[in-house]
């Protein structure tokens, strides 16, 4: 009886579910179009806010300076908000379809680093120069309001950034990391399987 088992030859000759390379091209092109669109729709909404305000400047003549230096400060957030979102229009136009798999790689490593950058930094800027800039616009109005009017419109307003800070924000964020995270596996394992 032959006790001499090769099973470093047994394990190599196994067959196992290898990740299809088509499919993994399409969710990668799914994902490039998705968040592609999402900067597009943000650069129309935010900037389309932005002129709303500026309108709601020109048009009501704000007395205060205050609420001068809160329209200045919520213009701003968004402005440097937009100009950091959209350097993420460069990272996704390099992702095509001629790439090697190390080269998506090393492109979905930029996306993941600068969308980590956004929901950090970027974000936490954005939160507190339009914290700041409601805050200090809202000063003119709700000093012509009683006081429980006053109170209950800066209560209701710093519930809902709360909101977005503590609930909205953080299901985003888990969202987008599962999104990069599952594409950087898939693809890690494949160059993995091509270095063996």
């Amino acid at each position: 009886m032959d006790t001499n088992i090769d099973f470093k030859n047994i394990w190599k000759q196994q067959t196992s579910p290898k990740p299809n390379i088509e499919e993994l091209i399409n969710r990668l092109k799914k994902f490039k179009n998705e968040n592609l669109r999402k900067l597009i729709l943000t650069n129309i909404l935010l900037i389309a806010t932005c002129l709303c305000i500026a309108f709601i400047w020109y048009h009501y003549q704000p007395q205060l300076i205050s609420t001068k230096i809160g329209i200045v400060l919520v213009i701003l957030a968004m402005v440097v908000f937009l100009l950091a979102y959209n350097r993420m229009f460069t990272v996704f136009y390099k992702i095509d379809n001629t790439q090697s798999n190390h080269e998506y790689l090393q492109n979905l490593y930029l996306v993941k680093n600068q969308q980590k950058f956004m929901q950090t930094t970027m974000l936490n800027l954005y939160f507190i120069m339009l914290f700041s800039g409601i805050c200090l616009y809202m000063y003119e109005y709700t000093s012509k309001m009683s006081s429980v009017s006053g109170i209950l419109a800066y209560a209701l307003t710093l519930i809902w950034i709360g909101f977005n800070w503590f609930y909205i924000r953080p299901k985003t964020i888990k969202k987008q990391e599962g999104k990069i995270d599952g594409l950087i596996n898939k693809f890690e394992e494949i160059n993995n399987q091509l270095k063996d």
